[in-house]
C-alpha cells in the first residue's frame, strides 16, 4: 500500500488527519492541490485551488483542508484532472461531478463559465450509471455501465472523436467505429483519447497523433475512433496513456508502447517516436500493472513478484530502458520521480507508524513460542494459534466447539491437502493475503470451497487470473469447472478462446477427458471461435 507522506504536500497534515485518509488524488500543474476521502467517507480538499479546482466554492488557496459537502454520505469510484486543471469525479453509485476550469466546457454544463462549485453532469446521461472518468489537457471521457463512452470539452485535434474539431459543450456518445462495442476501459493524453472494448479485444484511439500515439501506423490527427490495428489478436487488461505515449498490458503479461519518446518514456533505449505497438520489457518476467498519466513523460511497471521499474522523465533525468526501483508500488515512482508528483490513479494508504492488529497477527503466524496447536502435512508442523483460528474461520469454530475429535488433540494430522496449500490457506487467516503459484492456488481452491471461505476463493481466483498462460490456460479451466468457479470459468474460457490456436496444442488440451472437451469444442463453436 501507498504511503501517503512521500507526497510532501500531506506533511501539511496532522499525523491523525493523515492516519484518517483512505484514499487521495494530488493534482496540478505543480502537484499543488489535493482530494481525499477519510475512512469515514467524508470528502476534502487543499492547495493552491488553480481554477477553483478544489470545488470549494471559490479560488481562494487554503492549507486548511475544507469538506466537500456535496459529496456528503458518498464514495469516490474514480476521479480525473486536467491541465487547467478541471476534476471529474464519479460516485460509486454512479453520479458525475465536475468543477474547475472550464474555458473549454471540459466541464460538460454547457458553458465556459469557470466551475468554481461542483456541478452534477446529466445531459446526455440520463439513467447512465457512471463507472469511469479520463481527462486530457482541456477534454474529458466517462465510461458508463453499459460500456458507452462520452467525451466533451476541448476539440481541436479531433479528440472528442465527434468527427469535426468543434470543442463541445456537453458529453456525447463517441460513435464512429465505437458503435454497438462495449467500452471497458477509457484513457487520455494530453490531446488524444483511447477506449478499450470487447473485454480487451480491440483499443481505439482518436484525437492528436503528431507523436503516434494513436498507434496506428501514422502521424495524422483522426477526429473519429480509428482501431490500432498492430493490437489485433492480443487481449488488452490495462492501457495507460502519458502526456503522449501509451503503455499497454495483454492478459499474458507482455508490454507494448507506442507515441513520444523524447525522453525515452517507451523504455526502448532510445529517443525516437514509434507510430506503432512496440514490445518492451520482453526480457522481464510478467508484468502485471503499468502506470503513466498525461502530465508526466514518466511511464512504470510492476511485475509478478513486486518488483518495481521506471524509465522515461525521472527527475528531469532521461531514462530510456526500465530501470528497477527499491519501490514497492507504481504510485511511489510518481511521489518521488515524476514531474510534476501527481498521482497517477486515485490511490489508497496505509500508516506504519505503529504496530498494527494485523501486523502483530502476521508476526505471530507459526511461531512455536506463542502458538496451542500445531498441523502435522505432508510431514512438516505448522504452528497455529486457536482462539485465531475461532475467530477467523467458521471451520475451525465448528470443531473447536463441538466433539471433534481434533478438537482435543494437540496435533492435527491433515491428508487431503499439500502441504504449500494447508500452510498458505492458515497464513490468510492472519494476514488476509495469499502468496502462491497459480497452479497451487487451484489447491487453495478447493480448500477454499471445501471450508466455504468465500473470500479466499476470490483471492485464488485472481492469483490465477494473474498466472494464466497458454500452457496452464486448461488446466485451469477444468479447475474452475471443477470447484463452480463460475467467474473464474468465464474468464479462463475467454483466455482459450483468445489464444485457441496455441492452446489447443498444448499437453493440458488432450489430456483432458472426452466430455469436458466436447462441452468446450461446443462452447466455443457457440461463441463464434470457428467463424473464419
Amino acid at each position: 500500500m501507498v504511503d501517503v507522506t512521500k507526497w510532501p504536500l500531506f506533511s501539511l497534515l496532522s499525523s491523525e488527519e493523515r492516519a484518517a485518509v483512505r484514499q487521495a488524488c494530488v493534482f496540478g500543474t505543480s502537484a499543488n492541490e489535493v482530494i481525499y476521502a477519510t475512512h469515514g467517507n467524508e470528502v476534502y480538499a487543499f492547495g493552491l485551488n488553480c481554477s477553483g479546482c478544489l470545488g470549494t466554492g471559490d479560488s481562494v488557496s487554503t492549507i486548511v483542508p475544507k469538506k466537500l459537502d456535496f459529496l456528503q454520505g458518498k464514495k469516490i469510484a474514480s476521479i480525473s484532472y486536467g491541465s487547467g486543471p478541471h476534476v471529474l469525479l464519479a460516485t460509486e453509485d454512479g453520479q458525475l461531478f465536475a468543477w474547475g476550469h472550464n474555458g473549454y466546457s471540459q466541464l460538460g454544463n454547457g458553458t465556459t463559465n469557470p466551475g468554481l462549485s461542483a456541478v452534477a453532469i446529466t445531459t446526455n446521461l440520463q439513467n447512465k450509471k457512471v463507472t469511469e472518468v479520463a481527462c486530457g489537457s482541456h477534454h474529458s471521457l466517462a465510461l458508463t455501465h453499459d460500456g458507452d463512452v462520452f467525451a466533451w470539452g476541448y476539440n481541436n485535434s479531433g479528440q472528442v472523436g465527434s468527427g469535426s474539431t468543434a470543442n463541445q459543450p456537453y458529453p456525447r456518445k463517441v460513435c464512429g467505429s465505437l458503435q454497438g462495442k462495449t467500452a471497458v476501459g477509457i484513457t487520455c493524453g494530453q490531446t488524444s483519447s483511447i477506449a478499450l472494448v470487447d473485454n480487451g479485444e480491440v483499443v481505439y484511439g482518436w484525437g492528436y497523433n503528431g507523436n503516434g500515439q494513436l498507434g496506428i501506423g501514422n502521424n495524422s490527427n483522426q477526429l473519429s475512433p480509428c482501431r490500432i490495428a498492430t493490437l489485433q489478436g492480443l487481449c488488452i487488461q490495462q492501457i495507460v496513456s502519458g502526456y503522449g505515449h501509451c503503455l499497454a498490458l495483454t492478459d499474458e503479461g507482455l508490454l507494448y508502447a507506442w507515441g513520444a519518446n523524447t525522453y525515452g518514456q517507451l523504455g526502448t533505449g532510445n529517443k525516437n517516436n514509434q507510430l506503432s505497438p512496440v514490445q518492451i520489457m520482453a526480457d522481464k518476467e510478467r508484468v502485471v500493472e503499468i502506470a503513466a498519466c498525461h502530465s508526466t513523460h514518466t511511464s512504470a511497471a510492476k511485475t509478478q513478484s513486486g518488483k518495481v521499474y521506471m524509465w522515461g522523465q525521472c527527475r528531469g533525468q532521461l531514462i530510456s530502458l526500465p530501470h528497477l526501483t527499491h519501490f514497492t508500488s507504481t504510485d511511489d515512482v510518481f511521489a518521488c520521480f515524476a514531474t510534476p508528483s501527481v498521482m497517477w490513479r486515485l490511490v489508497c494508504m496505509e500508516h506504519d507508524d505503529f504496530m498494527t492488529v494485523s501486523e502483530a497477527l502476521r508476526k505471530e503466524f507459526d511461531s512455536p513460542e506463542t502458538a496451542d496447536l500445531k498441523f502435522s502435512v505432508d510431514g512438516k508442523c505448522i504452528h497455529v494459534h486457536k482462539a485465531l483460528l475461532k475467530i477467523r474461520c467458521e471451520h475451525f469454530r465448528s470443531m473447536f466447539r463441538s466433539q471433534w475429535t481434533e478438537g482435543q488433540q494437540e496435533v492435527i494430522e491433515i491428508s487431503q491437502f499439500s502441504y504449500p496449500v494447508y500452510r498458505s490457506f492458515l497464513q490468510f487467516l492472519y494476514t488476509d493475503s495469499v502468496d502462491l503459484p497459480p497452479e497451487d492456488a487451484i489447491g487453495l481452491l478447493d480448500l477454499a470451497t471445501s471450508y466455504c471461505e468465500n473470500h479466499l476463493k476470490r483471492l485464488c481466483q485472481q492469483i490465477i487470473k494473474r498466472g494464466i498462460t497458454v500452457e496452464n490456460a486448461f488446466t485451469l479451466l477444468s479447475a474452475a469447472i471443477r470447484y463452480d468457479a463460475e467467474d473464474l470459468e468465464e474468464f479462463c474460457f475467454k483466455f482459450c478462446v483468445n489464444h485457441l490456436t496455441q492452446v489447443t496444442q498444448t499437453e493440458a488440451f488432450w489430456q483432458v477427458d472426452g466430455a469436458m472437451l466436447k462441452e468446450f469444442i461446443s462452447r466455443a463453436s457457440r461463441s463464434g471461435a470457428f467463424k473464419n
